[in-house]
């Protein structure tokens, strides 16, 4: 199998950023919160990627700031994956009024933006990581519903799932033996685009002051703390916005790879 040279340099830059993650503790130069030097003091040998509005090492803020974005992102794509694929499952292969109470209530969700949602739901409810994993895997559960209920439906009718029916198999064979091995593939390309969603969505929200919360930090929450210093002509604000995007963009070069991978068997199959 040859993979192209575009997946495999998003698969180092992803595997890059979740290590960061992973040992943040022991590769960041300086603690979270420590003053270090001055205010946006530019690149340097101490500083490698300059300090903030009040003197933190960035290059340390951002290797922390990863760590809770993607531990956040990963942990509401889990949950986003695990309810929106057993509903949408459940929906293909029941039918009837479950199939169309379940598809009625996510679009009555999906009328309404997320980010509206989140920021209504945010600003009542208290603002912590647990908090944060839940409102955005709800809400993201919607969309892998429709993918996941649109994919089962096109597998329930296979010759193989009659059979099983028949044997008398109850529910949870048909969607976890039978469903859930044939639709991973397109599950999987769409896992990775969701948790570019969650990236890209944590960090609005704390741009926005309700999602990550201090003492803690994130990349989005890194921006609006120094995007005074782009009128002083500083980068403190450019370094975590460049990772986030370098992050999604990685991620999206092998959700599309394993896209195409997918479709192209597809393919192979039907001819």
């Amino acid at each position: 199998m040859r993979i192209p040279l575009s997946a495999l340099l998003g698969m180092i830059f992803t595997g890059a950023f979740f290590l960061a993650a992973i040992f943040a503790d022991f590769i960041a130069p300086y603690p979270l919160d420590a003053a270090v030097g001055g205010v946006w003091e530019g690149p340097s040998a101490q500083y490698w990627l300059g300090t903030d509005t009040i003197g933190r090492d960035i290059l340390s803020r951002m290797i922390y700031g990863g760590q809770i974005t993607i531990f956040v992102a990963t942990a509401s794509s889990l949950l986003a994956f695990s309810l929106g694929a057993f509903l949408g499952f459940l929906a293909a292969t029941q039918g009837g009024w479950v199939d169309q109470l379940l598809s009625r209530l996510v679009d009555l969700v999906m009328a309404i933006p997320s980010l509206i949602i989140a920021l209504v739901v945010l600003s009542v409810l208290p603002i912590n990581l647990t908090v944060l994993i839940l409102v955005m895997g709800i809400l993201d559960a919607t969309r892998v519903f429709r993918l996941s209920r649109a994919v089962a439906v096109d597998i329930t009718v296979m010759d193989y799932v009659e059979a099983a029916r028949l044997r008398g198999e109850g529910k949870g064979w048909v969607i976890f033996r039978e469903v859930l091995p044939n639709a991973l593939s397109p599950l999987v390309a769409e896992f990775g685009l969701r948790f570019i969603f969650a990236v890209l969505f944590i960090s609005t929200l704390s741009f926005l002051g309700l999602g990550i919360q201090p003492p803690l930090a994130d990349w989005g929450g890194m921006v609006k703390e120094n995007k005074d210093a782009l009128v002083y002509g500083k980068s403190a604000a450019l370094m975590p916005a460049l990772a986030i995007a370098a992050l999604a963009i990685s991620v999206n070069l092998v959700a599309d790879w394993i896209l195409s991978r997918t479709t192209s068997l597809k393919g192979g199959r039907g001819a």
